[in-house]
């Protein structure tokens, strides 16, 4: 007989025995086949290797297996035999080998640790479960330890150390705080994989006291807890700025700002580290850096990439997780750490061992008597693997020969196998990582032929298509498979049949003809069964009409044909989709029994249409696509709002309801959505109309709920999609019925406005709540606590009543009813209110101080008793002053500072506080009323601080080979000064410095000549001053030794300042207006230098102009620039390869109509100052003429007295002519003078800069770099002296004079 591979086995119903050298099969699971062959036993269920057990439960080791016949189990502990009925806490579970020892009544789990073993056992072998190591588990309590409180700097990293117990298995670590809230965590805030808790810095937000590790242990479901860390952190800066307002006027010292720091790492330490992790494991690196800003942590593979797919990032990427690894996976991976100001790196070296793990693990054998076959036992892993055999659960080499049996290291090899070599072999693959046992046995079996598939079973197929007929069998040796066509036909062969391995016999083509019986003979040299089975072949479905492509008009119909043909014994259903999909719940599609109707098409219907036509054995479908396209134009159709409705009626009045209905307006093309109703109160408020309800557009009645006491119209308003329609004329008016009040005044309250009364009030029923007229209100009171009748009171047009002599600061129970001339409303609910507040009675005792640092103190109080209070506790206030300095004892006004603690607290913290000085402080409780007394004031003292920077450093006297110096002492020594340091280094022509030099001199000294320097040497000089806890901000200064006689310069003669050796350009300023600028420096160098002036746009990438400076002035005006822009300037000397400034960035002003600066130079300005002048000159005549006809004395007499006349000029205070003055009458010259009888302008500092002059109100720079306009330092002018001056004036002052 013919046979053809085939990969189709799909309607197979089970898989059957390979005969022939063919292995790892099971037995066939057919119920009456299990049943009647015999089988050699296999574990099918056993407790994990590694078993850890709840040490307060029984003890559940399982071992379960089946064979036939039914095994028997037995147990090893430790390796010696397990007598399980000596024991009599180890009970086995009936038909099983599960142990189950009883904890619960006595036992203890700890007896039982050891590692234990299962035997099954019958007739044709033993199987062996794996060594199952039993250790119940453990969650210890925490050792005891003392936690200080970690104090920490704002920017600072910090670790707080969980240390979990020991427990089996490790416990799960978590930090929570005392509410039971999870801490959140961050890139700065994480938690390692070792429990700890790190910060990269600390924050102020940081600061708490319920840091608390826990540790979960799931196996006993108990959580323990560390004791709570304290974190303190301390940020003088945070602190600072929230009492902003109270420290304005005092400085802070000792308050450090928080630095950036470049990233360390906090783990792993070190710069390389290695770890080693499983095949098959997740691997888990971690790095975790401290640093300011916080570092980022990125991830890279050296020499690779990283797995795709299997590569995680958790913890904020301090984490790198990869899944599943293997030996690929080895290698040095490097987690960098960066912030902007650096970064640091660490390599883990990676190296992936391997437990052992199977490449082909052994598998069952089913032979037959003479048959050979072979168990193959090949595994892998790092290091390689030991293969070892047993055979029923002893080491092969001991066990009982069989003649049939060879083992060639990792594979058993059979020969001529007789029913006595049945048997169970194990194969245990092992390293140092671990080990694989596997049970795999030989059946030896001598069965006749079975047949497995059900008797005239019957199978449908369509024609043209391939049927597949199953005959299931087994039979040792393997059977031999026939097939036949009818019960006495010929056997089946040829190319149109396919037999198939498993005995199936597939038919490629099926055609009308195929069907029949078929018969299944199954042969082998024990006997031969056969069985029958039936082929119906069906007529395939068809659709013989399909539906067509439809071009339709919107808003017509379009239906769609589906006509089908099927076989008579098969039942169709049809099914229709739109675009691959259900159609639309809508009720325009219609689904005939042969077509698909659409109405009403809108452009939505536009698609693909899809009929499918399904059997039990094959479906078909057909498509066509559906074109929605415009109607013919129509006349426009105008929307517009409703018209209102009309005819309103009022029916079935009833006290509290009534029925309106009207007749709707015209639509005007658009539907009505809705109407709503609104009313009008004719009774209480006339004329304003309420929002009473809304009803659907298609309803015109309405059932209305009334109140009492209203008169009620109503109207109603109709709504579409363009708007609201007009009101409906108002309805008949309806008046209710008075009643009772049903509702009582809300928000009741009871606030006392003196000590000795209390306030109710309440918000007022409106008119329509009132129910019928008379309305009042009952108002109760009594004091709560106290055994008292309620105190009431009835009163009108009210919302507020005060009863007074009430005890201070009691509670009251309050109530408030509505009543009217026909009853109450119901009883109302109470509230709790308090009589008036009065001052705090006491003040708060033990007030401690505690100083923490220079800057800072923690003030304690006591609490004072909640009756002294009187008063809702609002908080308490601490006053505090500094009384005197410590180092200077001078006393200052004293400024109280208050610091507000609200709420019950009992310290604070008062920053900003002055190194080493006395304070004094207070506390006082405060309520709603005000502060209560002060406690006495408690006197404390700050500790030193560093000093601030000495005032000043000069540098005087240079000689060839020494300088002096001399320096003030700090501004704010905050302590008493111990020395000062000063350190000092030659700086050489390429401007590197030299060795750094130190000398510590006495703090009594103010002056030092330091000798034995070297002569024509730069030197740098670091000063700084010392009190015991430190030294403060240093100042620095530069300076340099003279040449010897034969060198090229020399000191000036008298000079008291140090000239620098290398010539310097500084302090570049600029003075711009609209289109120029005067620029300034200052030079230090050798005389006669030419500078020149490089100019450009700021940010602009063009070349610099150069304007060439005339002469050797250190000024220099730009012309020419453009108003509103930003430009950037350096100053260089001609001659001076490479010597500049550094740059400076000015901007000009914005274009204006006129400018005050060019007024000097208009010509209309001039012409007006020349005709003033003129004018002057003609008053000054026509002054000497008139003063000359007075009598007095001749003018010319006058002249020859005086050589300079005193001509007063204009008063600056009212704009008038002074007088001559006679000569008898010698007034002192009046406060406008500036100008000597000299005429020269006394100039009160030689050493003026430009600065002094141009920073003035009136001080103005001409285009040309002149100075116009009066001098304007920063000092004040003094008094001129003489006569003045009887020049006229300038006219940039005659404008002034003006204005």
């Amino acid at each position: 007989m013919m046979k053809k591979k085939s990969i189709s086995a799909s309607k197979a119903s089970l898989v059957l025995f390979l005969c022939q050298m063919i292995s790892a099969l099971d037995v066939p699971l057919d119920s009456k086949l299990l049943e009647e062959l015999s089988q050699p036993p296999t574990i099918t269920q056993q407790s994990p290797k590694d078993y850890i057990v709840d040490p307060r439960e029984n003890i559940v080791i399982q071992c379960e297996a089946k064979g036939k016949p039914p095994p028997s189990f037995s147990w090893t502990r430790n390796g010696t035999h397990f007598d399980i009925d000596k024991d009599a806490q180890v009970t086995m579970k009936p038909n099983s080998g599960t142990l189950v020892i009883n904890i619960m009544n006595g036992g203890k789990a700890e007896a039982y640790e050891g590692v234990y073993q299962c035997t099954a056992r019958n007739e044709r072998g033993a199987a062996i479960s794996n060594n199952i190591v039993i250790r119940p588990s453990r969650s210890p309590l925490w050792t005891k330890e003392k936690l200080e409180p970690n104090h920490v700097r704002e920017g600072d990293s910090l670790v707080l150390h969980c240390r979990p117990p020991v427990g089996l298995p490790p416990p799960i670590i978590f930090w929570m705080d005392n509410a039971f809230q999870r801490l959140p965590q961050s890139e700065r805030v994480s938690q390692g994989l070792n429990g700890d808790l790190y910060f990269s810095n600390v924050q102020p937000e940081d600061t708490r006291e319920d840091y608390i590790c826990y540790a979960r242990f799931n196996h006993t479901q108990t959580i323990q807890q560390k004791q709570p860390i304290s974190v303190k952190v301390f940020s003088m800066d945070s602190l600072n700025d929230t009492i902003a307002a109270n420290l304005s006027d005092t400085d802070i010292y000792g308050a450090k700002p928080v630095t950036e720091r470049q990233p360390i790492l906090l783990t792993p330490t070190g710069s390389t580290s290695t770890k080693v992790e499983l095949r098959g494991n997740v691997l888990l690196l971690e790095c975790i850096a401290a640093g300011l800003p916080t570092p980022v942590i990125r991830w890279i593979k050296e020499g690779g990439e990283l797995p795709v797919n299997r590569t995680f990032f958790e913890n904020f990427k301090k984490t790198l997780k990869i899944i599943d690894v293997s030996e690929a996976d080895s290698g040095n991976y490097k987690c960098i750490a960066r912030n902007m100001l650096g970064s640091v790196h660490h390599v883990i070296s990676v190296t992936v061992k391997a437990a052992p793990y199977w490449i082909t693990a052994p598998r069952n054998l089913v032979l037959s008597p003479g048959e050979d076959g072979t168990l193959i036992c090949r595994a892998n892993g790092n290091p390689k693997p030991n293969i070892s055999w047993f055979a029923n659960g002893v080491p092969i080499a001991i066990a009982p020969e069989d003649p049939s049996r060879k083992v060639d290291g990792d594979t058993i090899i059979f020969s001529h196998v007789q029913e006595r070599s049945s048997a169970v072999y194990q194969c245990n693959a092992s390293n140092e990582y671990g080990y694989l046992l596997s049970n795999a046995f030989v059946n030896v079996l001598a069965e006749p032929p079975r047949v497995l598939t059900p008797a005239n079973k019957l199978y449908q197929v369509i024609a043209d298509s391939p049927a597949l007929l199953d005959c299931a069998y087994f039979g040792s040796p393997k059977p031999e498979i026939e097939w036949f066509k009818g019960v006495k036909g010929s056997i089946l062969r040829g190319n149109e049949y396919v037999f198939h391995d498993n005995g199936t016999l597939e038919i490629p083509v099926a055609q009308k003809d195929s069907t029949g019986t078929y018969t299944c003979v199954a042969r082998n040299e024990l006997g031969k069964v056969q069985n029958e089975v039936r082929l119906e072949v069906k007529d395939p479905t068809m659709i013989i009409k399909q539906p067509e492509y439809k071009v339709i008009q919107r808003y017509g119909q379009v239906s769609f044909e589906c006509i089908i043909r099927h076989d008579s014994t098969l039942l169709p259903t049809v099914i229709w989709l739109k675009d691959n999909d259900e159609l639309p719940d809508d009720e325009r599609f219609l689904v005939g029994k042969d077509n698909l109707t659409i109405m009403n098409v809108t452009d939505k219907d536009d698609g693909t249409y899809t009929c499918i036509v399904n059997t039990t054995l094959d479906s078909v479908s057909a498509s066509a696509v559906l074109t929605v396209v415009a109607a013919p134009p129509t006349p426009a159709i105008i929307y517009a709002r409703p018209n209102p409705p009309f005819d309103l009626e009022l029916t079935g009045q009833l006290e509290r309801s009534v029925e309106l209905s009207w007749i709707p307006g015209d639509e005007n093309n658009s539907p009505i959505r809705h109407f709503v109703i609104e009313y009008e109160d004719g009774l209480h408020e006339p004329g304003v109309w309420h929002y009473q309800t809304e009803v659907p557009g298609t309803q015109t009645t309405v059932q209305l709920k009334l109140s009492p006491y209203v008169n009620y119209s109503f109207r109603v308003i109709a709504v579409n999609e363009i708007g609201r329609s007009q009101p409906s004329e108002p309805s008949e008016q309806y008046l209710t019925k008075s009643a009772n009040p049903d509702e009582n005044p809300s928000n009741v309250q009871g606030i006392g406005s003196e000590p000795d009364n209390l306030v109710i009030t309440w918000e007022s029923l409106k008119g329509f709540q009132s129910n019928g007229p008379g309305l009042q209100y009952k108002v109760s009171w009594r004091q709560k606590d106290v055994d008292d009748e309620w105190t009431s009171v009835i009163v009108a047009n009210v919302s507020k009543y005060i009863v007074s002599g009430t005890p201070t600061f009691v509670p009251y129970e309050i109530k408030v009813q509505a009543l009217n001339d026909l009853g109450y409303a119901p009883e109302p609910s109470e509230v709790i209110g308090h009589s008036g507040e009065d001052l705090p009675m006491v003040a708060p005792g033990n007030v401690q101080v505690h100083v923490i640092n220079s800057t800072l103190a923690k003030v304690h109080w006591d609490p004072v008793p909640l009756k002294t209070v009187r008063g809702h506790l609002q908080g308490y206030k601490v006053y505090y002053w500094k009384v005197q300095s410590l180092s200077r004892r001078s006393r200052r006004h004293i400024e109280k500072k208050i610091l507000t603690f609200r709420g019950n607290k009992t310290f604070g913290m008062l920053p900003g506080l002055e190194p080493y000085s006395s304070y004094k402080l207070n506390v006082r409780v405060v309520n709603g009323k005000g502060e209560g007394p002060a406690s006495p004031d408690k006197v404390f003292k700050t500790p030193e601080g560093v000093p601030s920077s000495p005032s000043f450093l000069k540098i005087t006297n240079p000689t060839l080979d020494s300088l002096t110096l001399e320096w003030g002492s700090p501004t704010h020594p905050n302590g008493v000064l111990t020395s000062y340091i000063l350190k000092f280094q030659p700086i050489n022509n390429t401007h590197e410095l030299g060795p750094l030099v130190e000398i510590r001199i006495p703090a009594n000294e103010s002056s030092l000549i330091l000798k034995n320097l070297n002569y024509s040497t730069r030197y740098k000089f670091y000063f700084n001053a010392q009190t015991s806890v430190g030294s403060g901000s240093q100042i620095t200064e530069e300076a340099v030794t003279i040449m010897d006689e034969a060198g090229i310069l020399r000191p000036a003669v008298g000079a008291g300042k140090v000239q620098p050796l290398y010539p310097r350009i500084r302090n570049v300023t600029t003075a711009a207006a609209e289109t120029y600028a005067n620029i300034s420096w200052e030079y230090e160098g050798p005389d006669h230098a030419n500078f020149y002036v490089e100019y450009g746009v700021a940010g602009s990438k063009e070349d610099w102009k150069k304007e060439i400076v005339n002469g050797s002035r250190s000024f220099f005006v730009l012309k020419g620039l453009t108003p509103g822009t930003a430009y950037k300037v350096r100053v260089g000397a001609e001659g001076l390869s490479g010597f500049r400034s550094s740059e400076d960035v000015f901007e000009t002003g914005p274009a204006m109509a006129s400018r005050q600066i060019d007024i000097a130079t208009q010509g209309w300005f001039i012409g007006l100052m020349c005709a003033v002048a003129l004018l002057i000159l003609i008053l000054l005549i026509v002054c000497f003429i008139r003063r000359n006809k007075g009598g007095k004395y001749p003018v010319k007499e006058k002249e020859d007295a005086h050589a300079d006349p005193e001509i007063q000029p204009m008063k600056e205070d009212d704009g008038t002519f002074g007088e001559y003055s006679d000569a008898e009458d010698h007034k002192p010259l009046k406060k406008g003078s500036r100008t000597p009888s000299d005429r020269t302008v006394k100039k009160e500092d030689s050493d003026d800069s430009l600065v002094d002059y141009g920073e003035g109100v009136n001080g103005q720079f001409n285009e040309d770099g002149s100075f116009i306009g009066q001098y304007s330092g920063k000092k004040e002018k003094e008094p001129a002296e003489g006569n003045e001056s009887s020049e006229a004036p300038s006219p940039v002052n005659a404008m002034n004079s003006f204005v």
